[in-house]
């Protein structure tokens, strides 16, 4: 009895495959442990919120990584028996999994090509938002706009494949241009001093938008550098057109692609309030209907006798 149970525990205890177990175990334990410590000492030393959370997300991956070698040495004689069978069955793999491989795929072209980083806000697969995750399989975005009118925050988290990169165009509002070109359209009643007027917009423009113009042309510098386009208009600018009803002034100006929303209401408010202050001169207009009541219909009816006279 002892001999067979000093048998089978020798035999279990010097078996190949349990040893490689075993070590593997204890490699991923040790992986972890020292994961765990260098994202603990990145909490500690790295302050900017953008850069630790690349840190963090390049030691986690740099984890899986080094497991994966490891246990790709550890039992790589085994590995070497079964390719064929391996072979097969990632075929199969390959197939049921398509998206996901997509997705990862997605996720290298996101971390190399410059599609979009966490903090920008972009368009991807149809849906607006800040991207505030950019994991293995899914980009994690908090969105804006649909029930929300401008760009603000709906209260939603969406979660879109990284495979959507393949698949769609991705917008990104932030990248390495973060402003944006907007405009707002004022009519003005014929008959106003539309030089006055040109004046009063041009001037409530530089007052408002004049700080981000600025800062747009430094970032267009840049941008000129790193791709093959023309020097833009980047200074506030008033246009008019004249047609049957009013004088339609567009106020054309670069905004922080955060700020288009606060950015009109104080252009807004400004226009009100200057135009107001010139007592008449300049008038806005407004389309308005009258509604006339329809007049009186009298009906005759003429009853015809089956000879047919009346």
């Amino acid at each position: 009895m002892m001999t067979s149970v000093q048998h089978f525990v020798e035999s279990w205890l010097f078996d190949p495959t349990i040893g490689k177990t075993v070590s593997t175990t204890v490699a991923i334990f040790f992986v972890w442990a020292m994961v765990r410590i260098s994202r603990t000492m990145l909490n500690r030393y790295v302050q900017e919120p953008g850069n630790l959370y690349r840190a963090r997300k390049l030691v986690t991956f740099l984890g899986y990584f080094t497991a994966l070698i490891i246990i790709s040495l550890i039992f790589s004689d085994r590995l070497g028996k079964m390719a064929v069978a391996f072979g097969v069955a990632g075929a199969g793999i390959a197939f049921a999994l398509q998206e996901v491989i997509a997705s990862l795929a997605g996720w290298v072209a996101i971390s190399f090509g410059n599609f979009y980083n966490t903090g920008d806000r972009i368009q991807l697969g149809g849906i607006k938002g800040d991207v505030i995750d950019i994991g293995m399989l899914r980009t994690t975005m908090m969105e804006i706009g649909q029930w929300v009118n401008a760009d603000l925050y709906n209260g939603r988290i969406v979660k879109i494949a990284n495979s959507f990169v393949f698949k769609e165009p991705v917008f990104n509002y932030s990248g390495d241009f973060p402003f944006l070109w907007d405009e707002i359209a004022i009519p003005v009643k014929h008959g106003s001093d539309h030089r006055l007027a040109r004046d009063i917009f041009q001037r409530i423009l530089s007052d408002i938008t004049g700080e981000y113009a600025q800062q747009a042309k430094i970032s267009w510098a840049t941008l000129i550098r790193q791709y093959q386009v023309e020097p833009a208009e980047l200074d506030p600018r008033v246009f008019l057109v004249a047609n049957d009803n009013w004088m339609e002034f567009t106020l054309r100006y670069v905004v922080d692609y955060k700020k288009r929303r606060i950015t009109k209401d104080f252009l807004f408010t400004r226009v009100l309030e200057d135009v107001d202050q010139t007592l008449g001169r300049v008038a806005l207009a407004s389309a308005t209907f009258h509604l006339v009541e329809t007049p009186e219909i009298n009906v005759k009816l003429v009853e015809t006798t089956k000879g047919g006279s009346a």
